[in-house]
């Protein structure tokens, strides 16, 4: 039966591969230092017989693992990178391990080692029935800062790929059919004068008076853009004291829309309101763009085959003292919890996630850089559950399931999901071509045109 050598050497790298992400959700790495996570991962898939790149893309700590030859190529999109000030310990209180330092708040400790464990099975079926065809693994720093995969992709990285799979942690078992948005990410850093704010106001131009205004005016903006753009911002300096008036000051801002044509037009309109209120104020402006990624790209032949393959492979089922664990967690947010347990379609009183939710195309107003990668090829996500149905996004909670054996079982099952995904790829030609298709449809002609300008350094 095709795939059952893959399952069976995913189960014999159990402990292995439960060691390698316990390691890494105990020693949480933010984006672009992913440095430990990326030297173990390496480590291992070179002693399974990789072919291994470290520094792909011309990012310090990606990497790029091939395996085979020939097409099609299919890519299988690792990550690694935690979250700031989201240490927990696996309790189902709130208690960090280490107060205001990073923590896998989004599972990613779980992501990347699913996939070195589904390439792993993928490999060794593919010698038993010498099959034909290239898997390449890639780990993927600073997810959560939305530009690892655009900064990797400027370098050529996934120029080589027919096709591609992402797992992400998840609260159900679900391919994800929906669009997230597309996303620029920049800094708008104001330079005035300082002068005695009581003595001597009219010498200063004050850079905190152009931040406020630029924000007032991205507030006007909102009315006059599409329902899907979001825009955020915080202050990043506003000045040293009330009697000083401040001659520096910077705002930091994500703009985002369901489609990276209108993120572009709502950006190029911000950056005039930014001069605008450089211009109202006497002060002088510096632009700091960050980078950004595009809107996702679902596409639903592969959605299917994803699908069948969660209903296809073996579940393992909760034990009592996993429910009992999740059910802990679900009780620390129960508004959060009932919602996610309506919205899910599974029966009431449901504590950690069983079966497989029907695929629907539910739009995310959240952003993920594996957009890029999905408008450089036909590519597909999908969610197993990892963490308790309540948790809500980038939360303690999930830390908690992350270190724990819920967060394991999820993994395990997505390394399975995607090994037998990967076999019914190289094992029907058919599958790539209606992909693609679907895929060159949706492009509509288009070329992916990378929102990492040429001239912006890896952070």
């Amino acid at each position: 039966m095709i795939g059952s050598i893959a399952l069976d050497a995913i189960a014999a790298k159990r402990e292995a591969l439960k060691e390698l992400e316990l390691k890494i959700w105990n020693t949480p790495e933010i984006a672009y230092l992913e440095v430990e996570a990326c030297k173990w991962t390496a480590e291992m898939l070179k002693n399974e017989g990789f072919d291994v790149e470290i520094g792909v893309g011309g990012v310090p700590t990606a990497i790029k693992a091939t395996y085979g030859s020939g097409h099609p190529v299919i890519g299988l999109l690792g990550e690694y990178d935690a979250l700031p000030g989201m240490s927990q310990k696996v309790q189902t209180e709130k208690e960090a391990v280490e107060a205001g330092c990073p923590g896998q708040g989004c599972g990613h400790n779980l992501l990347g080692v699913a996939h070195l464990g589904a390439v792993i099975g993928l490999k060794e079926e593919m010698i038993e029935k010498n099959l034909p065809g290239t898997i390449v693994y890639y780990g993927c720093p600073a997810e959560e800062q939305l530009t690892g995969k655009s900064f990797m992709a400027r370098g050529g990285a996934f120029d080589c790929l027919d096709l591609a799979i992402h797992f992400h942690p998840g609260k159900t078992n679900t391919v994800s059919l929906g669009t997230s948005n597309a996303l620029n990410s920049a800094k708008f850093h104001f330079k005035g004068r300082t002068a005695h704010a009581g003595g001597d106001p009219h010498n200063g131009r004050s850079a905190l008076d152009a931040v406020e205004l630029m924000n007032v005016g991205a507030n006007y903006l909102r009315e006059h853009v599409t329902s899907d753009v979001r825009i955020h911002y915080i202050i990043t300096e506003g000045g040293t004291a009330p009697n000083i008036v401040p001659d520096k000051a910077s705002n930091f801002y994500f703009i985002r829309a369901q489609s990276r044509e209108v993120v572009e037009d709502t950006y190029e309109r911000l950056c005039k309101i930014a001069q605008g209120a450089a211009m109202m104020t006497e002060t002088e402006l510096e632009i700091e763009y960050l980078g950004g990624c595009y809107n996702t790209l679902p596409n639903k032949v592969l959605g299917k085959v994803v699908y069948d393959c969660l209903k296809e492979v073996p579940v393992e089922p909760w034990t009592e003292e996993e429910l009992k664990f999740a059910d802990a967690l679900n009780k620390t947010m129960p508004e959060v919890y009932a919602k996610n347990v309506a919205a899910s379609g599974a029966p009431e009183g449901t504590i950690l996630f069983e079966g497989v939710e029907e695929p629907k195309a539910v739009n995310s107003f959240g952003s993920t850089d594996v957009g890029d990668v999905q408008h450089i090829c036909p590519a597909i996500m999908f969610n197993t559950a990892t963490y308790n149905i309540g948790a809500p996004g980038h939360c303690w909670q999930i830390t908690a399931s992350a270190g724990s054996s819920i967060g394991i079982k999820g993994m395990l099952l997505a390394s399975r999901v995607m090994a037998l995904f990967g076999l019914k790829v190289l094992t029907d030609p058919k599958i790539y071509e209606k992909a693609k298709a679907e895929f060159d449809k949706a492009m509509a002609g288009k070329k992916y045109k990378c929102p990492i300008t040429p001239e912006l350094l890896v952070p």
